[in-house]
């Protein structure tokens, strides 16, 4: 075992996130630069790292973070595209139309609609999407961002295209060489071997996900309902159980053939289509419909700013930035609505399977430095190659395709620069910061802090790690707000842990991304933007609270799970 000073020091860094971030509710722009600077002083002193390897490492994470920027960007600029253009309004209107049923459009709209915005943008965009979506609809502001939060963990560990998974594991992995090494001696790179991780992710989140859907109604109609009971819920426990199969089979397919990329994705397409498709044809459909009770009945804390009923998505007058109202929104069909999804979904299948094109993406128009200040390290920006080329593309096609003017233009990239621009800090010094740390034993020629927590807590736990290693990754993103960081964080930590206790690492690394998927529930990030988008800010600590509720479920089958496919299921698995 380590030294028990080596381990402090090692500490240090997610001791001071974790007491800014959760203790004095600091922002993520002031926590991670310190945490930065904490590594940094943590690596010279106790590491004897030089100044160029820290600002390599430094440098490194800036090109890892900047890689998910670019993702991130260009996904949020084709949601806020399609807010300007009307088509988010057209699509709201055809689930709509399908039923009035609060919890037929929990399933539609929450699991499945928020799934594949998750699949598509990720980074908490669903919540901030569909929670407006259902306050429009009707639902108490409360009542849509508790769901809103709860419906989408399946896709998280898949969102934004696969980001969590190849940035935050697979590149992370690639500047291990350590870990590297260890995977290519298996006979693996290490994309085939993240890809791996992910089919065991994808089974763990298909197995626990099967009453996610039920969850997210059960807790409106129990917490929000008229009556105060899970019976309404039970009423469409068939209708909850076949739009998750709608959705886990295409999922779990997608991530065994396809790789990490599109499971979120194509697997909320194929079950939004299936589900709605079958409730249009009066199948599922509820006997009654069920609804909130009448609006004076509700507490004063449900509604904040925003009253429902009231569009806080776009509705059918565009808002200008100055605070203007520009022209109504178009008339638009559902297909036409659908398009640049479609055709987003379809260029990425294509860049990603198509070889030749693969390559050209690949080699073109990369932002590359290796051997930084002559370290080794190394870091790249592949601008076509990563989907945000794609997202960027297919906005500017929707530009033409919907007909939108210059105001609405404008207005879409004024919105994504105002919500990616916090995002820009905070990610460059945290994932800097965990370069820091992976990096910090290359000066000494020794473990690195990393490493030496992951032994310590491995050491610590034993055999029945594996239970608690999902959680590890839910307080990563608890405490960083995305599953993409966490994955960073904590993912060679993972790795690590299973080799010291003699487990399938996959299994673990595998567990690790779900674990990020459960901490979204209560980062305090997502928590706060859900209910900044409904006018309802300062009610954190009760929507937390409910939260806990789907979170203690989830986190408690996936350790049951770990450990079955660790010990039982595969435990020859690397």
């Amino acid at each position: 075992m380590a030294d028990p000073l080596m381990i402090l020091l090692a500490v240090l860094p997610l001791v001071a996130i974790t007491v800014l971030m959760v203790g004095l509710y600091q922002p993520a722009t002031t926590t991670m630069p310190i945490a930065w600077a904490t590594a940094a002083a943590v690596g010279f002193i106790g590491w004897g790292m030089s100044p160029d390897l820290i600002a390599a490492a430094t440098i490194a994470g800036v090109f890892t973070a900047t890689e998910i920027l670019w993702i991130v960007f260009g996904a949020i600029l084709l949601l806020f595209t399609l807010k300007e253009s009307g088509a988010f309004d057209a699509i709201n209107a055809g689930f709509s139309s399908i039923s009035d049923d609060r919890r037929v459009q929990v399933v539609l709209l929450v699991f499945l609609m928020g799934s594949f915005i998750e699949g598509a943008a990720g980074f908490g965009t669903p919540a901030a999407i569909v929670g407006p979506l259902l306050v429009g609809l009707g639902f108490p502001p409360l009542a849509a961002v508790v769901v809103a939060l709860t419906g989408n963990i399946m896709a998280i560990t898949f969102g934004a295209v696969g980001t969590p998974l190849i940035i935050g594991l697979e590149d992370v992995f690639n500047k291990n060489t350590a870990i590297q090494e260890a995977i290519n001696a298996e006979g693996m790179t290490v994309t085939q071997y993240v890809a791996d991780a992910a089919v065991w992710a994808a089974s763990i989140h298909a197995i626990v996900g099967i009453v996610l859907p039920f969850i997210g109604v059960a807790m409106m109609t129990r917490f929000f309902g008229e009556e105060r009971s899970i019976k309404p819920a039970l009423q469409v426990l068939p209708l909850t159980i076949f739009a998750w199969a709608s959705f886990a089979i295409p999922y779990w397919l997608t991530a065994y053939f396809l790789g990490p990329t599109f499971p979120a994705l194509l697997g909320a397409m194929v079950g939004l289509f299936i589900t709605a498709g079958t409730l249009k044809a009066g199948f599922l459909l509820p006997d009654e419909e069920w609804d909130f009770a009448p609006r004076e009945q509700w507490p004063s804390h449900w509604v904040g700013d925003i009253e429902p009923g009231e569009s806080v998505s776009g509705g059918s007058q565009q808002v200008a930035a100055d605070g203007g109202v520009v022209q109504e929104s178009r008339d638009m069909s559902l297909g036409m609505a659908w398009a640049p999804y479609i055709l987003t979904a379809a260029l990425l299948v294509v860049t990603r399977v198509w070889s030749p094109l693969q390559s050209f993406l690949n080699e073109n128009l990369v932002i590359a430095w290796s051997n930084i200040l002559g370290t080794g390290l190394s870091g790249s920006f592949r601008t076509l190659y990563l989907p945000g080329a794609i997202f960027v593309f297919v906005s500017v096609i929707t530009y033409l395709l919907h007909g939108m003017d210059g105001q609405e233009v404008k207005n879409s990239w004024q919105e994504t620069t105002q919500k990616i621009l916090p995002a820009v800090i905070a990610l460059w010094f945290a994932v800097a910061t965990v370069q820091i740390m992976i990096n910090s034993g290359q000066a000494a020629g020794t473990d690195s802090m990393l490493v030496i927590l992951s032994d310590f807590t491995a050491n610590l736990a034993g055999g029945v790690y594996p239970f608690f290693s999902a959680l590890v990754g839910a307080f990563g993103a608890f405490i960083a707000g995305s599953n993409t960081v966490s994955d960073i964080l904590f993912g060679t930590f993972q790795f690590n842990a299973a080799q010291n206790i003699g487990v399938p690492t996959q299994i673990l690394v595998g567990a690790q991304a779900v674990g990020g998927a459960i901490g979204n529930l209560v980062a305090i990030h997502n928590v706060v933007a859900a209910l900044a988008v409904v006018g309802l800010v300062g009610e954190e600590g009760r929507v937390i609270r409910l939260e806990l509720i789907p979170l203690l479920y989830y986190a408690a089958m996936t350790g049951v799970l770990t450990i079955l496919f660790a010990y039982v299921v595969a435990p020859g698995a690397f």
